[in-house]
This record gives C-alpha cells, structure tokens and sequence, in this order.
C-alpha cells in the first residue's frame, strides 16, 4: 500500500495540497481530457450521478454541462471548503463528506457515478469499486480516472510506494472482482511527457 492510500496521510495531504489544487491539476488532468471522459460516460440531462472524491470541484464542472442533479462526495473538508467557495453550500450541488469505501446512500440512488482523481487513494479500491456498484441503477455507467502505471519497473516501484497506480489489466481485475462489466478503457494524457490518466467506463449488471 502507498503512503497516500493511508486515510489519515491523505487527509493531511489535502489540507496543503486544497491551497494549489486548482493550479497543478490541469497539467495532470485538464478540461479537454475531462470533455473526452465525459463524451465517453454519455449520461443523460435527467440523470442523477454521484462524483466521488471530487475534491474542489472539477469534475463536477464538467459533470453540470450534462446534468444538474450532480452529488459530490469527498473526505477531505479542505477539498470541499474550496468546492462550496465555487458552488455554494446549498447551490446546484449536493455536497457530502465520507468515504467512497462505505458511501452514505441507498442501494440503485444514482443513474451514473464518476469518479476522477481519487481511486489512487482508496486503501481498498475493490470494496469502494462495489460501493459504486452497489448505489447505481443495473445499467448505469461507471467511470473511473486513476493514473495509469509507469512503463518503467524502477519508476512504477516508485510510483506504488506512494499511491496505487495500475494498468489495464489490473482494472480489469479489479472491476470484474467488484461485479462491474468494463466497456473500455482509454488512456489520456494532458501533454508529452506528463503522467497518463487511464479512463475506464464500466457498466452495472442488469
């Protein structure tokens, strides 16, 4: 397990990382890669979808051109003081703190459920894979964005030392392990050169 896939560690990450987010992000994970993801996930103006680990919000931006009934959850209370800065407390989105391993909702709440930036940093990514499972409709889309695992051995010992990275193989695994069909998965990048983004959309049995 990474250092940052401890919840206690991520939490202290954030606190400081929340000041910078919206700065660092877009050479990781920027709008036209967030638009190709969205394009994928293809949900419908009246969908009800749940943006996990959302963080300060950009995903959810993205998320609003397509629907307004956007759920955002996320466990750092950095993260979402930076999201209400930009939505409000009782604006169009419907904020939650908690844990995308045991999420507070009923089973089948949502139609869709999105999640990007944030798998890297469950301790257990198969138990919250099911958690999605468990709280979107049979026939809705799952979509996942988690960085895809360095092509080098030295780099990637590197990389899983400090949070879960993986290929497409490995998602595979773990989205068959929690009882989610994977559609397709499509590897991003932001520019040359910078960490690639792997995108799996996936589907509740029905």
């Amino acid at each position: 397990m990474g250092i940052l896939e401890n919840k206690a560690r991520a939490q202290v990450f954030y606190k400081y990382l929340s000041n910078v987010y919206d700065e660092i992000n877009p050479f990781v994970w920027n709008a036209e890669m967030r638009a190709e993801a969205l394009e994928l996930f293809d949900v419908d103006e009246d969908d009800r979808v749940l943006d996990i680990g959302c963080g300060t919000g950009f995903g959810t931006e993205g998320l609003l051109e397509h629907t307004e009934r956007v759920h955002g959850l996320d466990q750092s209370a950095h993260q979402l003081k930076r999201a209400y800065g930009k939505f409000g407390r009782d604006g169009p989105v419907k904020f939650y703190r908690g844990d995308a391993e045991r999420l507070p909702f009923e089973d089948n709440t949502f139609d869709a459920l999105w999640s990007s930036g944030s798998i890297e940093y469950w301790p257990d990514p198969v138990a919250a894979l099911r958690e999605c499972r468990r709280v979107t409709e049979p026939g809705g889309n799952v979509l996942v964005v988690g960085p895809d695992a360095p092509k080098t051995s030295v780099v990637g010992r590197l990389a899983d030392a400090i949070m879960l990275f993986y290929d497409e193989d490995e998602a595979d695994r773990m989205f068959a392990a929690a009882d989610l069909d994977v559609v397709e998965h499509r590897i991003q990048q932001a520019n040359p050169g910078s960490p690639r983004a792997i995108t799996t959309l996936a589907r509740v049995p029905e």
